[in-house]
C-alpha cells in the first residue's frame, strides 16, 4: 500500500480505538478491511474495537445490503476522567483535521506543530 507507514514498535500517543474512530468519521461506510489497513491492525482487531465503541454508545450501524453504515454519537463523552468533559466531536475534530492536511501536504492556518 503506497502512502501508509510501516509498522511501529514502540508506544504512540493514540490509541488503536481512536484511529478506528478517526478512520470511521473520514468514512462512515468503510469496511472493516479498510479500516484495518488504514490503522494497521488486524481486520479480527478492528471487529473488537467497533464491538467495543457499540458496547457502550460511541459507535452504532446499520446494516445496507453487504455494506454497514457507522454513525459516531458526536456528543458522548470520551471515558478517562483526565478528559472529563471532552467530547467525541473535539477529539475527532482535531484528528480528521490533521487527517485532512496531511492528505493534502498542507498545514492548518495559526496551528504551531512545536514548541521549544
Amino acid at each position: 500500500m503506497d502512502g501508509v507507514p510501516e509498522p511501529h514498535t514502540g508506544w504512540t500517543f493514540l490509541t488503536n480505538h481512536a484511529r478506528v474512530l478517526a478512520a470511521i468519521a473520514d468514512n462512515h461506510s468503510a469496511r472493516i478491511r479498510d479500516i484495518a489497513a488504514r490503522c494497521r491492525l488486524t481486520e479480527r482487531a478492528v471487529q473488537k474495537i467497533i464491538a467495543d465503541l457499540e458496547q457502550d454508545g460511541y459507535l452504532s450501524h446499520t446494516r445496507e445490503g453487504r455494506t454497514n453504515t457507522y454513525r459516531i454519537d458526536p456528543g458522548k463523552v470520551l471515558r478517562h476522567p483526565a478528559e472529563a468533559g471532552l467530547t467525541v466531536a473535539a477529539l475527532l475534530s482535531l484528528l480528521v483535521e490533521d487527517e485532512a492536511d496531511r492528505a493534502t501536504g498542507t498545514g492548518a492556518p495559526g496551528r504551531s506543530h512545536a514548541t521549544n
